[in-house]
């Protein structure tokens, strides 16, 4: 038998050389995939944890020492054992308050906002007190609006029942360790109740901030931010994808167009901190008769300063306009050009093609890009205390040259307190923070899912 050539020998070891080579790369290829799972793996285990940990925080048992007992007020009041103080009627409800509060509260109060609808001003703090003397019947505006059962049932628990929250603990030691809790709270606060509380809850939605984590709420915060919002997405969008057409679509590949677009991306990766002493200067003292609303005569926003929704909004404006111009910038970019070519060809002029053809199939793109911009404005902090947020106010913004807080501050603010209850009052505004970014995260995918689905 005649022995294998030199050819069939060396065919035999490259096909062994190439066979080792593909183990490695396999072997390689495993470790990567490994790397890659990995790191999914760390990226879950952290959002998780994260949101295990404000759930945590979010629900619990406290204990409540009420200085009068809601039980003993419905009594007074001749209701049957058993019946809720929401069950009252209003009339009940505000002699209730009545009789708990002092006379010149409770005249501002009623100053304020009427318990009853049937009751007219006359007092000389209203400009309409004149007026109202003389007319025969009154104009509708001599009446304020009345406050509503609710309202005055959260009066009645703030001023009159005042409970005071003097233990708390998390939801795992609520569930899991339920008789130790309860047997430590009779032992320590023998005079307060113990209760399951969902700190998230509606009334958290709808009550304004207050010193005393039991009734405090989010809605003046909530209310900023969506105003706060409002305005930046205003100003941003506008000029932000008027610029990104301009660059695209107009301006020749020159040193400046360079030089300009070199600009917008570093702009880009700027520190938020940075936006917000520019907008001090600029927004807050350099424009101040503007976005103090003064130059509009609004005497009452005055007091702000400067330090208005308008000044905000316009910060985070400037903070996130690199961010919509270079998504703007890439949505176009993406668009073919034969789509260009056809238009022109037809005898559309460029303006023409850009707004029929090019814009319509980069809205998907643009608005995506916007609408997450949006959402790291919502999220910021840095800036807006250096433009001049509040950290504890009560009143809700009237307009965009009041004064403001938003959601993140009021979070910060809650952390930084000693008591561990305001921590529990954190953690239920950050699920609602969660909320309105994971809300506006999915209007961007239905958004560009419906419009995709209309240029394809």
């Amino acid at each position: 038998m005649t022995p294998p050539g030199p050819e069939a020998s060396g065919g035999a070891s490259d096909l062994l050389q190439t066979s080792a080579q593909m183990r490695r790369r396999q072997r390689r290829g495993l470790v990567a995939r490994l790397a890659l799972l990995g790191a999914l793996m760390v990226a879950v285990a952290a959002l998780v944890t994260l949101i295990v940990t404000i759930l945590n925080s979010s629900f619990g048992l406290v204990a409540v020492e009420n200085e009068r007992s809601p039980g003993e007020l419905v009594a007074s009041r001749g209701y049957p054992e058993g019946t809720a103080l929401g069950d009252l009627t209003k009339e009940d409800l505000v002699a209730l308050l009545e009789a708990g509060i002092s006379t010149n509260l409770g005249r501002r109060f009623e100053r304020e906002q009427r318990f009853f609808g049937d009751r007219m001003v006359f007092e000389d703090l209203y400009v309409l007190n004149d007026l109202c003397m003389a007319g025969d019947p009154p104009p509708p505006a001599c009446y304020l609006p009345a406050r509503s059962h609710s309202q005055v049932e959260a009066l009645v628990v703030e001023r009159v029942v005042e409970p005071t929250i003097v233990g708390t603990w998390s939801f795992f030691s609520s569930v899991f360790n339920r008789d130790d809790v309860e047997a430590y709270a009779a032992e320590k606060y023998p005079g307060a109740e113990l209760e399951f509380r969902s700190w998230l809850s509606w009334d958290f939605v709808v009550n304004p901030q207050s010193p005393e984590p039991a009734i405090a709420g989010i809605r003046t915060a909530l209310l900023g931010s969506l105003w706060v919002v409002l305005i930046t997405l205003a100003f941003s969008f506008p000029i932000g994808v008027g610029a990104a057409i301009y660059l695209e679509e107009y301006a020749r590949e020159n040193r400046l167009t360079a030089i300009l677009q070199t600009n917008i991306n570093n702009l880009a990766g700027v520190p938020s901190i940075i936006y917000g002493m520019l907008g001090l200067a600029i927004f807050v003292r350099t424009l101040e008769a503007i976005t103090s609303g003064s130059f509009l005569g609004t005497g009452g926003e005055a007091t702000a300063n400067g330090r208005t929704i308008v000044s905000a909004g316009l910060t985070l404006g400037l903070l996130i306009l690199p961010i919509i111009i270079i998504n703007a910038q890439e949505a176009i970019r993406a668009v073919p050009g034969s789509l260009r070519q056809a238009g022109m060809a037809l005898g559309s002029t460029r303006w023409q093609t850009v707004r029929s053809h090019v814009l319509p199939n980069a809205l998907p793109g643009i608005l995506t890009g916007t609408i997450l911009a949006v959402a790291r404005a919502l999220g910021e902090t840095a800036p807006l205390v250096v433009v001049g947020a509040s950290t504890f106010i009560t009143t809700d913004p009237s307009g965009p040259f009041s004064k403001f807080t938003v959601l993140p501050i009021q979070i910060y603010q809650w952390t930084s307190r000693p008591q561990d209850e305001f921590r529990n009052i954190a953690a239920a505004a950050i699920l609602v923070l969660l909320v309105l970014l994971l809300t506006l995260n999915t209007a961007a995918v239905i958004l560009r899912n419906k419009y995709s689905r209309r240029t394809a």
